[in-house]
């Protein structure tokens, strides 16, 4: 007859080896020992370049601000600044964000502000795979942007060097965004192309979604959360032969405009401030290419 004491200690026994069994997957390992690869991580594609926004600052060794009040050109009304309220980190997020307010700098005063960040000189590819997850403001007269420009400027000045807009978005319509190419000649003998995806319900402003580019030597490509909607093939710049002049190193950039001739400018309906909020910035090579 088994006594109380060796009874207890089967029951420790029996107890420990249901544990073991309920923390392990069907392959017998625990799933909190499962070495899943991380979700940034793609078949057939190596990250060369990525920020999560997880150390709570804007990295200096990833992004520069761009501070003046001439913004992009295009009749736009923003003074670009490097402010903690036009920029920030939080919760893992970068923040960009459009204010009404009156804000006087070396360019003089504008009446709105923002923020324009790029990697030029510390992020700076030719092709890849270019993944951009983010939630987009809305509004008359907003322009939030993410986009490419050379970094060399080999061909010469815009546009004979090229632009990729990997995505634009006007602020009067919400659920749609844009993907264009400029090339050709120096303005004004420019030219673009391009093509727009439109949500089948909701607008960019509800939630996140994911901008992705896939640039090769000899096609260029736009989705958005992975849903393909248009391929470019044929580009000229006037200053050397195809495939320029998207052959060379281009970096990255992230920005909310205010007015402008495309979008227009703010009215009575616009709410400020606006932000674009950028969840993660990943960069891929393919493991062949």
């Amino acid at each position: 007859m088994q006594s109380l004491l060796q009874i207890l200690l089967q029951i420790l026994i029996f107890t420990a080896g249901v544990g073991v069994i309920a923390g392990c997957n069907e392959n017998g390992t625990n799933p909190e020992e499962d070495n899943s690869p991380a979700d940034w991580e793609l078949e057939n594609y190596q990250l060369v370049w990525q920020d999560e926004f997880s150390d709570g600052i804007i990295d200096a060794r990833k992004w520069s601000h761009e501070v003046n009040g001439e913004g992009g050109g295009n009749n736009e009304l923003q003074y670009y600044t490097d402010q903690t309220q036009n920029s920030y980190v939080d919760s893992g997020k970068l923040h960009i964000v459009a204010r009404r307010e009156t804000y006087t700098g070396d360019d003089g005063t504008r009446y709105f502000t923002s923020a324009r960040l790029r990697t030029a000189g510390k992020g700076d590819w030719t092709y890849g795979r270019f993944e951009i997850r983010a939630k987009l403001p809305q509004g008359q007269g907003l322009w939030p942007a993410i986009w490419m420009l050379p970094t060399d400027w080999e061909y010469g000045g815009w546009a004979a060097s090229g632009e990729i807009d990997i995505m634009e978005l006007l602020g009067h319509e919400p659920d749609k965004v844009y993907g264009t190419l400029h090339y050709g000649g120096e303005y004004p003998q420019n030219v673009h192309t391009g093509d727009s995806y439109t949500l089948s319900s909701g607008t960019f402003a509800d939630s996140f979604h994911v901008f992705r580019l896939d640039w090769d030597t000899t096609s260029i490509k736009w989705y958005v959360d992975d849903e393909h909607y248009q391929t470019q093939t044929q580009w000229y710049s006037t200053s050397a032969d195809y495939p320029a002049p998207f052959d060379k190193r281009f970096h990255l950039l992230l920005n909310v405009a205010i007015g402008g001739n495309w979008p227009g400018d703010p009215d009575e309906t616009t709410r400020f401030p606006q932000e674009m909020v950028v969840d993660y910035v990943r960069v891929y090579k393919p493991v062949n290419g």
